[in-house]
């Protein structure tokens, strides 16, 4: 903890005296504090909100997290927050859910930190065949710097929409203990089920990216592809509470598109859920009839989720 400053000596200024007071509160607000490693490149946006660039070996690269702090971050210096980590889809990128969302407003005087970070264009946060690693970089690099200059503590959940629904599960299975709860809206939780490897791949050759770069070749790599499927390693998820949502696709009417994607996810999602009941891994789920892959039904399921995810963070329903 630094020194609690001293009296200010005879002779300076009382607007000296705030200046500095400014500038330390400022600070705080970035991260910055006495005795640690200067805060990584930040922009801020809000009151609340900024923008962080951390330099990532995992990917080679800086990579951008969007962060929203508590409302009393700037005036309680000696506190430390959970982090609720909100993960992107595919084809978007790190500031979607609060593009589409009302989470700045929705998280206001909760004492959390809200962190969304990059996953690359497809989404896909994982470890990608001789590429880039995103799961390192979401679950140590990204977390080390929370930690580290915006007092995160070691409490922490999940949740994400399509590709970041997938993150949050196998995030969550892969690294038993890593999150206190884990929320996937319409994710591919099931990856080598009938059609859904030609889903993956189908992402990953819209960003003009080989097929294979993601896991390999699903029959020849399949040990991969299991490694990296929520599905087959969810025996991780006992001890974390769980939601999961999932719309049929059917009859939803006007564009069929996210119609036709979120029917082509529902038996996967379906299985995943057939394998925790299997394993009494207990989880909320809701599997509702039509719907389509898109926010409009992604934003009712997070306030859904909420309780399920505020109670594993220790925060206000």
């Amino acid at each position: 903890m630094p020194h609690l400053p001293q009296q200010p000596a005879a002779g300076v200024s009382r607007r000296t005296v705030a200046r500095a007071t400014a500038a330390v509160s400022l600070a705080a607000l970035f991260g910055a504090a006495a005795g640690t490693a200067p805060a990584r490149a930040a922009t801020r946006l809000g009151p609340r909100t900024l923008d962080v660039s951390v330099p990532s070996a995992a990917l080679g690269r800086s990579a951008p997290v969007r962060l929203i702090l508590p409302s009393d971050f700037g005036t309680r210096p000696e506190k430390k927050y959970p982090v609720l980590y909100l993960l992107h889809g595919a084809h978007d990128d790190y500031t979607s859910w609060t593009r589409e969302t009302d989470i700045e407003a929705f998280t206001a005087g909760r004492d959390l930190i809200v962190a969304m970070p990059d996953a690359g264009p497809t989404g896909i946060p994982s470890v990608w065949r001789g590429g880039p690693d995103y799961e390192t970089f979401q679950l140590k690099e990204v977390p080390a710097l929370l930690a580290r200059e915006y007092r995160a503590s070691g409490v922490r959940a999940v949740a994400g929409v399509s590709t970041g629904g997938y993150g949050a599960m196998a995030h969550a299975a892969r690294h038993p203990g890593a999150f206190t709860a884990a929320a996937s809206y319409s994710g591919i939780l099931d990856t080598t089920a009938p059609g859904v490897p030609a889903i993956m791949d189908a992402i990953v050759a819209r960003e003009n990216l080989p097929a294979a770069s993601l896991w390999g070749n699903p029959v020849f790599n399949l040990l991969t592809w299991r490694d990296f499927n929520p599905r087959a390693r969810a025996t991780g998820l006992r001890g974390t509470a769980l939601y999961v949502s999932q719309g049929s696709g059917v009859g939803g009417g006007g564009d069929p598109l996210p119609g036709i994607l979120e029917s082509a996810l529902w038996p996967s999602a379906q299985g995943f859920a057939r394998t925790l009941a299997l394993m009494g891994v207990p989880a909320t789920t809701h599997f509702y009839g039509g719907g389509g892959h898109d926010w409009a039904h992604w934003k009712p399921e997070f306030t859904a989720s909420w309780p399920v995810l505020a109670r594993a963070l220790g925060v206000p329903e």
